[in-house]
């Protein structure tokens, strides 16, 4: 098959498409030739070498992907032609790709098989963190405060959407005035200039739950912006990975703070998130509350430009890779 492999591991663009050898399925696995794969931040930090598969995984870069069933053996899922998206360890970037029957999705009523392929990763770490850690699930969740830092992004486009539609009053953190008037037609109603505002002044004991990308950098900030018995939920670490943390303000407002990946995570559990998504979530993009907002689609081979694109800081939404027609 053909797929993106990196030529220089010091070398972050030297992404080419070239023959490699066919996956085969282990135990539990099913085979699909991939249509459209996702561009996420996470194979930007795999190729530069900071974010390595787990062990046994596919060092192919590619953590989603949408495409046809072509081989099931595991008796149990998908049937052979069906269309469905992937949640990947890794090996996205291909033509064909070896996953786990539990990580598969049906298509969401209303999205394409090319839109599919770039929605399951943010949904399901969307949902996991906030849906399933934080609680924010339907009949809980209304009129919940939540803050998330990187409105625009990938994730961050999802979150505000599935959190508008569940309820909660959103606030969010951009660059700019344009990615900002993005989010309030998301659903975002408290709009934050992280250039010219400091958003834990402006936000001061408010936040109920705060979805955290920065990491060190947001740490102080976050703590002051949680309401009591707020949650703090760090899914990333733009902003480094050490801070020193005053714990006084922890204990008299009952904060609790979560760090969690989705990647990291074994088969059984990531199993059971893409199960819990495609029940709460699937029915929102179904009846318009959640749309996909796709930035732009490259060609497979243009791997290195999305990837760039991506780490401009100019994308809205998120990016994709187009391997067959």
């Amino acid at each position: 098959m053909k797929a993106i492999t990196q030529k220089d591991l010091n070398d972050p663009t030297s992404l080419v498409l070239e023959d490699v050898a066919d996956p085969v399925p282990g135990e539990g696995e099913i085979l699909v030739k991939v249509h459209t794969a996702g561009v996420n931040r996470g194979d930007l930090l795999q190729a530069r070498g900071h974010y390595p598969p787990p062990p046994g995984a596919s060092e192919i870069i590619g953590m989603e992907c949408s495409g046809t069933v072509v081989a099931n053996d595991t008796g149990e899922g998908p049937a052979v032609g069906s269309e469905v998206g992937c949640l990947l360890a890794g090996g996205g970037y291909a033509e064909l790709v070896a996953v786990p029957v539990g990580q598969t999705a049906p298509l969401p009523e209303g999205l394409s098989l090319a839109e599919t392929g770039s929605i399951i990763e943010v949904a399901c770490t969307a949902w996991s963190n906030l849906g399933m850690a934080a609680g924010l699930r339907p009949g809980t969740a209304e009129g919940k405060k939540v803050l998330v830092h990187g409105g625009s992004g990938g994730v961050g486009s999802f979150a505000v959407q599935m959190l508008h539609a569940l309820g909660c009053e959103v606030a969010v953190t951009a660059g700019s005035a344009e990615k900002l008037e993005y989010c309030r037609e998301l659903g975002a109603s408290k709009l934050i200039n992280y250039r010219e505002q400091d958003f834990a002044e402006e936000l001061k004991g408010w936040a109920d739950v705060i979805l955290d990308i920065m990491g060190a950098k947001y740490l102080k900030g976050n703590i002051r912006a949680l309401a009591p018995d707020g949650q703090l939920v760090i899914i990333g670490m733009q902003g480094g990975t050490k801070a020193e943390i005053n714990l006084a303000p922890l204990l008299p407002k009952r904060l609790s703070i979560h760090g969690t990946t989705l990647r990291a995570r074994p088969v059984e559990g990531k199993a059971e998130i893409v199960a819990d998504a495609v029940e709460n979530v699937w029915p929102l993009i179904a009846d318009g509350s959640i749309t996909h907002r796709v930035h732009e689609t490259f060609p497979l081979a243009e791997a290195a430009q999305a990837h760039a694109a991506l780490d401009s800081g100019e994308v809205t939404g998120k990016l994709a890779l187009r391997v067959t027609d």
